[in-house]
């Protein structure tokens, strides 16, 4: 794109008001009244009749006319004043008729005037306004004569054509033709560098205006506001935007909502909000709109109520947009029945409407207090898309994305999969988005193969798409294809960040790979200059600890200074526990303590090391710090999805219509399991009952897993996977059984814990044995 050429310009202030026509030039832009004169040729004595009569020597005003009336009489040869034309074509861009806007055209040919400027500048924005830019551009070359009007005509036509750099080329020519633009001219420009984010030339032109007096014009200052946002220079946007004298309504929504697409400026963007109200602009939807986002990014309920009274108070409580808003507010407050209320309070609801709730009850999902409230708003999300599907709207990208991310979380797979068959029927399956929120899902379900199928065959792929491949072959005991494919994301040249690392370190820490390993975190800090965070410093110590070398791994911690966490020390309490290695899990269950650990399940995993080695004064200490941090109890849960119908399962739970039959099954694969190599563990008990004072050393119960590992069996076909998923970490005993009746049973059982994913096969886990720490 060429530079703006400079301009030479004499005499002052003479110069600028040529260059920036004031009323005039802003004039000759309006179309007149909306109306035609008509005259008949037919008239014997030769002259015209009007269709409004003269009186009194001063001319009546002018019938006004349709745009049929007006197309009829001339169709029928009549004559009009050649100002006239104007408003017929106006008519012709309010209807979007471009037959009509040609017609008119002929009709000016056939009359002779074609050549008028005015007249022919008013077509060329007919034709642009009409979508024929083409025809446009073609009539503005074989104008004899050509004003800023016309030239302005042209920049904006292209500009709302979705045509910005075609705008920008006229732009340049028509400076290169000597002439100068008004600050219409200059806020068309504008807009066209942020359509064609030409930043570039934006400053050039903003150069332009400040040279010339034009900044201090509210249109021109809107302009260079949303230019400057566009290209995320917010604080070249609000230096423009303190300049500006006389901010209406755009100015200051153009900056609030600028703030509400960036979350490190939400208080700037509230205060705005604040200064807009003190300074007497009226807010309109747009501005309500971004203000409500803002909310939602602070998750301010008390504020997004007030700025909900304030949308009552000037009647924009029904703008559909500010309801959406509004809406998805409350959904992220986890305020469910007042955005349902909304929602179903609506006259009319567009396909955004549907995604805002979708989209809440997803990110519910993710915050809720418990795995139980969780699936129940996993539940009503894909209700509310059932319901969506049954109406006259059809999901978009937007949809499909969220709700495979429900399925994900809810290990939901045959809804996952009909979703699947959904995407391909409507062609939204060429998203990059919908298709690696698929991959994404079909990993989370544990079918790695389908995973692997979809990420082939996907067009196009981003570093998500690469990452959550790497992650679940990763996750699926498949380390070498996990690697292999990390090597293949960087041939490609895309480049890792450190959630990829994660993946691919976990992959060797899976593998043992040692060598690779370190190699692996040494270019994440050389080559790509991440700096290693407590994941990737957990996967080198998972890694060495799998190998049992458990001096290696507390070395590494002295080595690199980094200070373990809650999750490392856990890691390293249930290695050193699993390796025999007690003095270094006692040391390692110590440090863990002193960190004053939150997690009810870390507790519960030094509960078990100290009953298994009869430290009781350890378990009393421990229970005493239970009942200071007054975490309550650990509740398991296990859900299976049989024919569309979900089970729910407690600890030891008899409520199942087939109880019976669940526990005779369970003792005999229990009773088979021992003479294979299966040794029960001794385990915590699991309590659902606030006021179960058992001691933790008492029986084995059954574990939710077991019975509905059980219920599978008895529900399934053979050969059918069994697919649960458990809000807690999978117990060792329940582990190691689980890997005992999937060979017994020949089948393939699959278990998402709070941890990760549990694919048992053959008598193996695809976990490697390790993660499981209760």
């Amino acid at each position: 794109m060429a530079s703006v050429p400079s301009l030479a310009v004499s005499g002052g202030a003479a110069a600028a008001s040529a260059t920036f026509p004031s009323a005039a030039g802003a004039d000759a832009r309006r179309p007149p009244p909306s109306s035609v004169a008509v005259a008949d040729k037919s008239n014997s004595n030769g002259g015209s009749i009007q269709v409004a009569q003269n009186s009194g020597g001063m001319e009546a005003p002018l019938r006004p006319l349709d745009v049929e009336e007006a197309m009829g009489m001339l169709r029928e040869g009549k004559t009009v004043r050649s100002a006239m034309y104007v408003p017929l074509l106006h008519q012709c861009v309010e209807a979007g008729s471009l037959g009509n806007a040609r017609a008119v055209y002929g009709h000016m040919v056939k009359t002779g005037t074609g050549s008028d400027m005015f007249v022919a500048t008013s077509l060329v924005n007919a034709y642009m306004r009409c979508g024929a830019s083409r025809d446009a551009r073609t009539l503005f070359d074989r104008m004899p004569d050509k004003n800023v009007v016309t030239w302005t005509a042209l920049i904006t036509g292209y500009t709302l054509n979705s045509q910005p750099v075609a705008a920008l080329e006229v732009f340049v020519e028509m400076l290169e033709d000597g002439r100068y633009p008004s600050h219409f001219t200059l806020g068309a420009t504008l807009s066209a560098c942020s359509s064609s984010e030409n930043i570039g030339l934006g400053k050039q032109v903003h150069g332009y205006t400040i040279k010339y007096g034009a900044e201090s014009i509210t249109s021109i200052g809107n302009s260079l506001c949303r230019l400057y946002t566009k290209s995320g220079s917010l604080e070249s946007a609000m230096r423009t935007f303190r300049r500006v004298p006389n901010k209406n309504v755009i100015t200051w929504t153009t900056m609030i909502s600028a703030c509400a697409e960036d979350e490190n400026f939400v208080d700037l963007g509230l205060t705005l909000f604040l200064d807009m109200l003190m300074d007497g602009v009226v807010p309109n939807e747009f501005t309500l709109t971004s203000v409500m986002s803002l909310c939602c990014t602070r998750l301010d309920l008390n504020l997004g109520k007030q700025v909900q009274a304030f949308c009552f108070k000037i009647g924009c409580e029904t703008n559909l947009p500010v309801n959406n808003s509004t809406m998805y507010l409350y959904l992220r407050k986890g305020e469910t029945e007042e955005a349902m209320r909304l929602f179903e309070g609506m006259d009319g609801v567009s396909i955004i409407t549907w995604n805002a709730m979708i989209s809440g009850y997803a990110q519910i999902m993710e915050t809720a207090k418990d795995d139980l409230h969780a699936r129940s708003r996993g539940f009503q999300a894909l209700k509310i898309f059932l319901n969506l599907k049954r109406s006259s709207l059809k999901p978009d990208l937007f949809t499909f994305s969220s709700i495979l991310s429900v399925c994900s979380a809810m290990m939901a797979l045959e809804q996952g999969e009909q979703i699947h068959a959904q995407t391909i029927k409507t062609g939204f399956l060429s998203d990059v988005v919908v298709n690696s929120a698929l991959v994404n899902m079909y990993n989370k379900c544990g079918c790695i193969e389908d995973a692997t199928k979809a990420f082939v065959e996907m067009s196009t792929r981003t570093l998500v798409t690469w990452t959550s491949m790497i992650s679940g072959y990763s996750q699926h005991g498949r380390p070498q294809e996990a690697i292999q494919l990390f090597e293949d994301m960087r041939f490609a040249g895309i480049k890792p960040n450190e959630i990829t690392f994660v993946s691919v370190l976990s992959a060797c820490s899976y593998a043992g790979l040692v060598d690779e390993a370190e190699r692996y975190f040494n270019m994440m800090k050389e080559e790509y200059k991440i700096e290693p965070v407590l994941d990737h410093y957990g996967c080198m110590i998972d890694m060495f600890v799998r190998l049992g070398w458990l001096d290696d791994a507390f070395s590494f911690v002295k080595r690199t200074g980094f200070e373990p966490n809650e999750a490392v020390w856990s890691s390293l309490v249930a290695g050193c526990r699993s390796h025999g290695n007690m003095e270094l899990a006692f040391y390692a269950a110590d440090r863990l303590l002193e960190l004053n650990p939150k997690g009810i399940e870390t507790y519960v995993l030094l509960l078990n090391m100290y009953i298994s080695t009869g430290r009781w004064h350890d378990v009393a200490r421990v229970r005493k710090l239970m009942k200071q941090e007054d975490l309550g109890i650990l509740r398991d849960r296990s859900w299976i999805t049989i024919k569309d119908k979900v089970c729910f399962f407690r600890a030891n739970d008899k409520t199942h219509e087939q109880s019976d039959d669940l526990y005779q099954l369970l003792e005999n694969l229990l009773e088979k399991a021992k003479t294979i190599g299966y040794e029960p563990y001794q385990n915590a008990e699991l309590s659902d009952s606030e006021d179960d004072e058992k001691s933790a050393a008492g029986s084995l119960k059954h574990h939710s897993e077991r019975l509905a590992v059980a219920l599978g069996l008895l529900q399934t076909p053979p050969g059918a996977t069994i697919r649960i998923t458990k809000n807690i970490t999978m117990c060792r005993d329940c582990h190691s059984s689980i890997k005992f009746f999937s060979l017994l049973a020949n089948r393939e059982i699959v278990v998402r814990d709070s941890k990760r994913l549990h694919k048992f096969k053959d008598g193996r886990c695809s976990c490697g044995d390790f993660s499981s720490l209760l």
